[in-house]
């Protein structure tokens, strides 16, 4: 069977707008393995979701970039030498943000792990190994002793991205891996994740375009399960004793310089957490 067939088609689609947002006259980022990566099956699927949430591209370009941001954050303020990438899906920071002695770990399911490992091998001059591949089933295996058995070091902090999964997981789902990373792992570690609000989660009082764009994503077999307005009383029943959150117009202002409420980024956020509060500076 080929892997494609059981592989996150969201996942795909990222990498296809990451592609787009990497075309920008003034990027926030530049991915060069996207395009390739994404192919013109990703293309096609982001395309379809234009027409129910123009702004996607933006979004995910805003995600990226203060992603991106925080491993230089993580690396140079934290000295942290260890960065997972939750649900990789077809993430490319192993190759576009190689730092000395930081390794990295993809960790995702075998199918979609796969998948990318087979259209990597189709890219001239991809760095493979510049991360260490972790398969994992979450709804059968642990992640950090997935981690563990693939000499991710639990004695020395890491930074945790959880990129574009959390809204696909049911509450139960992210109470359990969120309460394993913040016990599992060294209290020096940051987590960093992205969420909707609960109102997109759950259908209710939506506009027709943001009808349209829930609808759309559960027809490529991810529906939006989890949501929330208010992330923190979830990350204390956790574990996590220190937490900054933003949402993506916060991000616009300071990345792109003004506010739109065309945007329609009200649904979308950002959380970082850690064990216990990081070294003073951090923003």
């Amino acid at each position: 069977m080929d892997a494609d067939s059981s592989a996150s088609k969201t996942a795909l689609m990222v990498c296809a707008y990451r592609a787009r947002a990497s075309r920008w006259d003034k990027p926030l980022f530049i991915d060069p393995w996207a395009e390739a990566l994404a192919g013109s099956d990703g293309h096609d699927i982001a395309k379809r979701l234009d027409a129910r949430f123009p702004p996607m591209e933006m979004w995910l370009a805003l995600r990226v970039a203060y992603l991106d941001h925080l491993v230089d954050l993580a690396v140079d303020r934290l000295s942290i030498r260890q960065v997972v990438i939750l649900g990789a899906g077809y993430d490319t920071r192993a190759a576009r943000l190689p730092r000395a002695g930081v390794r990295f770990f993809e960790v995702d399911h075998p199918a979609t792990q796969a998948s990318k490992r087979e259209r990597l091998a189709k890219l001239d001059g991809y760095p493979v190994d510049a991360a260490r591949y972790v398969s994992c089933n979450f709804e059968r295996e642990d992640p950090i002793d997935r981690l563990a058995a693939n000499h991710f070091d639990l004695r020395e902090p890491a930074l945790v991205i959880w990129e574009g999964v959390v809204p696909y997981l049911t509450e139960a789902a992210v109470r359990a891996t969120a309460s394993r990373l913040a016990t599992g792992l060294d209290p020096r570690s940051l987590v960093a994740f992205d969420f909707v609000g609960k109102r997109l989660a759950e259908g209710h009082s939506l506009s027709d375009k943001d009808k349209q764009t829930r609808d759309y994503v559960g027809e490529l077999g991810e529906p939006i399960r989890y949501g929330t307005d208010d992330v923190l009383p979830l990350l204390v029943d956790c574990g996590f004793r220190w937490v900054r959150s933003l949402d993506f117009n916060e991000l616009a202002l300071e990345m792109l310089g003004d506010y739109k409420r065309d945007r329609q980024f009200r649904f979308q956020h950002l959380a970082l957490a850690a064990a216990r509060t990081p070294v003073a500076g951090w923003p």
